[in-house]
């Protein structure tokens, strides 16, 4: 059966060297999804050539150079609307046919991409593993004996069966994130409401995210950066930072990056040698790694479906339960069984316990800039399922389960093959809005690892040539602002932490101002006579920074500074002006060591 390589600039190219035609190549995938549909089961409805045609016809007008997706094909997670196509959750009691396509779509379709159908998952996107649906049990694309993941079953089979260059999904525990460890895909779970929910079937609205997998994370970046847009339709969608936007896509080094101190793999022998060997990549990269207490993330995660947030499941599907008891399957109206019992003190009481552990869980991450996991624990093969279907299901979100109701990011992505070849795959995640960020780590970690991506091909792409950027920015600090001088508290007092003391490049020289009454330096880059000045690196919250820069004053300034490893940094610099009645001190090599000098040298 011939194969594509269908990443985003892989079919740039083709298409902008005339060697084939988005009608040609998505013919042509149409057909290989028919005859892979029998085995695996990903798609639910697969469109024809009519329908498909309406799309032909509307890139005729344009070019590879004019739409950003032009010709690239997707598919969509049935319980995402596509205009016109039925969506059924998995459930054809509860079918509708909708007028109008999911904002998240009509973006899509607008950006130039054609939609090839629509994919299975867990019925009411309901399950962790691919095989709770009336339309046919997906199976792992690697191994026979082992499930695709869910509930974004189908989506993540179209990529990583190369009929789709990327796939929709939803998560609300997992669902973008388990499917993309089994099948060496990248899954993103972008922060709560930056994508567009309108047009999706809820799991628990408040809790819902549509998701992206790829085949790397470049691609992934890419097109959050294409679709990160606040909708009026969705009431829980959100502004996107300027610093999370795809300017933020970048390399990431010097960072530190948390680890469960005792990870948990319920058994697996493979895993533990493969969460390592991530990690050491991640090291290798620049990172250090912090372990941490995981016990609160693990807390938060048991509150998804032993609290009253499967009430908010029960409020999408209960009604159809109720009268159409077998239009539901057996283990989803298993799930759904207690909530008619929930009460509103029980949901108070949990958001007050959620609420509780987010605070200890933010505290974590406020010390570092990601979080490293395994994505599952262990795989579960489909027999486990069969035998245990809520046990073996529960297993695999033992990483998964608690990150939308903390409000963080996650990226997934493949990290390595267990013995019989099955894929397996760790997770970034990090605070609200850090999404581009992650997305740079994870590409970096992506290339350091070097495994086949989806299809085959290997990361020929160029990396980023700058910086990630998350919500935190970084500081230069040469005087008062030092740790432990009298201007310190204006860092500290705004969440700020002392990354690393460092010098300068040998470009500067550094004065002691004149005017007080807290003594301040002034450090100007010279093209001759400069030397290294002593600095420390810290950084704080974006949030603070418009704050903490208006209370600069005069000459001094923020701009770039140059440091011995050749970072440019933002810092404290100097207006020349500034430098009447100063003192010339850049032979102490900074500011502590002439304060720490005998007292005749600050006259």
């Amino acid at each position: 059966m011939t194969s594509f390589d269908l990443r985003l600039s892989t079919l740039r190219a083709a298409y902008r060297a005339k060697r084939t035609t988005p009608r040609a190549l998505i013919s042509a995938l149409r057909e290989r999804a028919a005859a892979l549909n029998d085995e695996y089961r990903l798609f639910i409805h697969l469109l024809d050539e009519a329908a498909l045609q309406r799309w032909f016809d509307a890139l005729d007008a344009h070019d590879a150079d004019t739409l950003p997706l032009y010709g690239i094909p997707f598919v969509i997670k049935d319980n995402i609307d596509l205009a016109d196509v039925p969506t059924t959750a998995a459930c054809p009691a509860f079918a509708y046919t909708p007028a109008r396509s999911a904002t998240l779509v009509e973006q899509l379709i607008a950006l130039g991409a054609i939609p090839l159908g629509k994919t299975n998952l867990d019925q009411f996107a309901t399950g962790l593993n691919g095989t709770r649906s009336p339309y046919g049990k997906c199976r792992n694309s690697v191994h026979p004996d082992y499930p695709s993941g869910g509930s974004s079953a189908g989506s993540s089979l179209a990529v990583a069966l190369g009929v789709a260059s990327f796939a929709l999904g939803t998560d609300t525990a997992g669902s973008g994130r388990v499917p993309a460890a089994l099948n060496n895909l990248v899954g993103l779970k972008a922060t709560k409401g930056l994508l567009s929910t309108a047009g999706v079937v809820p799991a628990c609205r408040t809790l819902d995210c549509v998701t992206f997998f790829t085949a790397t994370a470049q691609e992934a970046s890419e097109l959050l950066a294409l679709t990160a847009r606040k909708d009026a339709a969705d009431a829980y969608s959100r502004d996107n930072p300027q610093w999370n936007d795809g300017t933020a896509f970048g390399k990431v080094s010097r960072f530190r990056f948390g680890v469960p101190r005792v990870p948990e793999f319920f058994g697996c022998t493979e895993s533990p040698a493969l969460f390592a060997h991530a990690r050491a990549a991640l090291e290798a990269n620049g990172g250090e790694a912090v372990e941490i207490d995981f016990t609160p993330f693990v807390e938060a995660a048991r509150l998804l479906y032993e609290g009253p947030w499967v009430a908010e499941r029960y409020s999408v599907a209960g009604a159809l339960m109720e009268k159409q008891p077998d239009a539901v399957l057996p283990v989803i109206r298993d799930v759904l069984a207690k909530a008619p019992t929930a009460t509103a003190v029980d949901a108070f009481r949990a958001q007050y316990r959620l609420q509780a552990l987010k605070q200890t869980c933010d505290a974590v991450l406020a010390s570092v800039d990601f979080m490293l996991t395994p994505t599952i624990p262990r795989a579960v093969t489909l027999a486990e399922l069969e035998h245990d279907p809520v046990g073996a299901n529960s297993l695999l979100g033992y990483y998964t389960n608690f990150m939308n109701l903390l409000d963080y990011a996650a990226v997934a992505l493949p990290a390595g093959f267990m013995k019989n070849g099955l894929p397996w795959g760790v997770t970034l995640f990090g605070r609200a809005f850090t999404d581009q960020y992650l997305l740079g780590a994870a590409d970096g970690l992506q290339r350091a690892l070097a495994l086949p991506l989806a299809g085959g091909a290997v990361h020929d792409t160029p990396p980023p040539a700058h910086a990630a950027r998350h919500d935190r920015m970084r500081l230069v600090v040469c005087g008062a602002h030092l740790d432990g001088l009298p201007l310190n508290g204006q860092l500290t007092r705004r969440g700020g932490r002392r990354l690393e003391a460092t010098t300068s490049a040998p470009h500067y020289r550094l004065y002691a101002l004149a005017g007080g009454p807290t003594k301040r330096p002034g450090m100007v880059r010279t093209t001759e006579g400069g030397a290294a000045i002593a600095v420390e690196v810290w950084d704080m919250p974006s949030a603070e920074f418009g704050s903490f820069l208006d209370g600069i004053p005069a000459p001094l300034a923020l701009g770039k500074v140059e440091l011995v490893d050749g970072r440019w940094e933002t810092g404290f610099v100097c207006e020349t002006y500034g430098l009447d009645g100063a003192v010339d001190i850049t032979s102490f090599g900074g500011w502590r060591a002439w304060l720490e000098a005998p007292e005749h040298t600050h006259r």
